[in-house]
C-alpha cells in the first residue's frame, strides 16, 4: 500500500450480514475522474438496511461525488454501485427513473422551488411521478409536513421560511413517496449547533417512524455522534474503516482516532 493510504483498511468484508440486517447499498472498488482529477479511488463501502448510517469525511473527500453514484447522475468509470440488489450504472434509463423514486433526498439548502409554496414543493414529487388525485395529495403532503412540525407553514413560499425551516420542508418532500432510501446531503450546514441538534433529533424520529435505509453524509461529528448508528469514514476517495458507532469511536485507526476526536494530532492535515 503506498503511504498515501497507509491509513486505509484493506479488509472491508461486504460479504456478511451486519448485527442490524441486511445491506442494502454495496460499492465495490468505486474509481471516479472528474477533470483529469481522481475524486474516488477504490471505494468499497456496505450500507446497512434499515440503519442510519452516517458518511463522514474532510471537505473535498469525495462525499458528495458518492451521492451522485448513489442515485444514478454519476456512474463510475469502474466498480460497481448496487442499490437493494440492482446494479446502477447497468439500469435502463426507465429502471433508473423507477430506483430514484424510491430515494429521497435532502439537500444542502432544501432545494426548494422559489416560486411555489411550501405545499406545492413537497406535493411535486407525487403530481410527477403517481396519478393520485389532490385529494390523496393533500392529505399525504399535510401528513409529511405535520411530521416535520411545518403544517402551518404550508402557504408560506420558501423565501418566507428560516434555514431550518427550509431543511424541514426539504424533508418532507424527501419523505413524500415514502422511499426506501433517504439520503441526507450536509443535512446540518449553515445551522447553529442548537437546530443542528434539532434536525437530527427529527431525523431519528422520522427514521423510527418510517423505518428505512437513511445516509447522512456530514463532516459534522457532533451530529454523527447524536445519531449515527453505523459509521464510514472517507478519505482521499477511499473508506478508511466502517463499523457500528460504538466500535468507531474507539477505533485505533490514527485517521479515524483524529477525525472522530477533532485532534490537530495525526495524518490528517491543513493540506
Amino acid at each position: 500500500m503506498s503511504d498515501e493510504y497507509q491509513y486505509h483498511s484493506t479488509d472491508l468484508d461486504l460479504t456478511g450480514d451486519p448485527a442490524e440486517g441486511n445491506w442494502s447499498i454495496r460499492c465495490t472498488d468505486v474509481h471516479k475522474r472528474l477533470g483529469g482529477v481522481s475524486v474516488l479511488n477504490g471505494l468499497t463501502v456496505a450500507i446497512p438496511d434499515d440503519t442510519i448510517t452516517a458518511v463522514l469525511g474532510p471537505s473535498g473527500t469525495g462525499k458528495s461525488v458518492l451521492i451522485k453514484h448513489l442515485i444514478g447522475l454519476m456512474f463510475p468509470d469502474s466498480g460497481d454501485v448496487v442499490v437493494h440488489g440492482e446494479s446502477v450504472p447497468k439500469l435502463t434509463m426507465p429502471k433508473l427513473l423507477a430506483l430514484r423514486q424510491r430515494i429521497g433526498v435532502l439537500f444542502q439548502d432544501g432545494a426548494l422551488f422559489g416560486s411555489m409554496s411550501v405545499f406545492d414543493n413537497v406535493a411535486f414529487p407525487l403530481r410527477q411521478h403517481t396519478d393520485q388525485g389532490e385529494a390523496e395529495i393533500a392529505r399525504v403532503v399535510t401528513e409529511r409536513l405535520t411530521d416535520v412540525g411545518l403544517v402551518d407553514a404550508m402557504d408560506d413560499s420558501p423565501s418566507q421560511l428560516s434555514g431550518g425551516m427550509r431543511k424541514r420542508a426539504g424533508f418532507a418532500r424527501a419523505l413524500v413517496m415514502e422511499p426506501d432510501v433517504v439520503i441526507f446531503d450536509e443535512p446540518d450546514s449553515g445551522l447553529d449547533p442548537v437546530r443542528t441538534a434539532l434536525l437530527c433529533e427529527l431525523i431519528q424520529e422520522m427514521h423510527s417512524l418510517h423505518g428505512g435505509t437513511y445516509i447522512v453524509v456530514t463532516h459534522n461529528i457532533a451530529s454523527a455522534r447524536q445519531i449515527g448508528e453505523y459509521l464510514a469514514v472517507l478519505w482521499k476517495g477511499r473508506i478508511v474503516e466502517a463499523g457500528n458507532a460504538e466500535r468507531m469511536f474507539s477505533s485505533e485507526n490514527a485517521f479515524v482516532r483524529q477525525f472522530l476526536s477533532g485532534s490537530a494530532e495525526g495524518p490528517l492535515t491543513m493540506d
